[in-house]
């Protein structure tokens, strides 16, 4: 070990042989610092969280939940029908103008009801509706999506088996139907399946169900 100069004088130079030593250990703790750190670095950059990994985890989850939706509202067999969600207006407001039957749109009527209302946090007040049905009697109804809701399940048709794995779900639609003197309220999610539902259509490895999950008459 190197002795401490006395106070006040200037410390007396040290062999080369001693000072290259000193140098060496200088170095070594340099490099050993660095690679600690580089470590570290690479480390953190590992750890770091993947978005594809968590929306695979979301997916992975069951049963399945959802925090966010898309809404649509539809009116059949009615005149002045309104729906408003959210602040925003749907259906067809002209009390003159009787909306369509969903008769008259066959087998592929509820095909045509999409949610077009997108990225909705769970969740705003109820759906306000005011309508006349088919006899142009006159309704109001105060929808309360958040309590049919409460669970935060997603409704579909999908066995947890037939479920493909690591796929991240859209946002479910709710669709609010006013038919007549009655409202449905429906939930459709699109959930990837393991294998095509038609082995001939490989583009069928999905399913859409459109789930009835509340009706009232009035």
């Amino acid at each position: 070990m190197d002795k401490p100069s006395a106070p006040g004088r200037r410390p007396a130079p040290l062999p080369p042989s001693r000072a290259a030593a000193r140098r060496a250990r200088a170095v070594a703790a340099l490099l050993a610092l660095f690679a600690a750190t580089g470590c570290q670095t690479a480390m953190s950059s590992t750890a770091a969280p993947d978005p594809s990994a968590g929306a695979q985890a979301a997916a992975a989850q069951w049963p399945l939940r959802f925090q966010r939706h898309r809404f649509g509202g539809f009116c059949f067999d009615t005149w002045g029908c309104s729906i408003v969600y959210n602040g925003f207006p749907h259906g067809q407001e002209d009390r003159e103008r009787q909306s369509a039957s969903a008769a008259s749109f066959g087998a592929a009527y509820p095909q045509r009801m999409k949610a077009a209302h997108l990225d909705i946090a769970n969740f705003p007040g109820p759906a306000e509706v005011t309508w006349r049905a088919k006899d142009k009697s006159e309704h109001r109804a105060s929808i309360d999506i958040a309590a049919i809701f409460a669970d935060g399940l997603v409704r579909h048709e999908v066995a947890r088996e037939d479920m493909a794995e690591g796929v991240s779900l859209n946002d479910p639609e709710i669709i609010l139907e006013v038919n007549d003197r009655t409202i449905n309220v429906y939930m459709r999610s699109m959930i990837a399946l393991k294998r095509p539902r038609d082995p001939a259509n490989p583009n069928s490895n999905f399913r859409a169900d459109l789930v009835r999950v509340f009706s009232q008459t009035y």
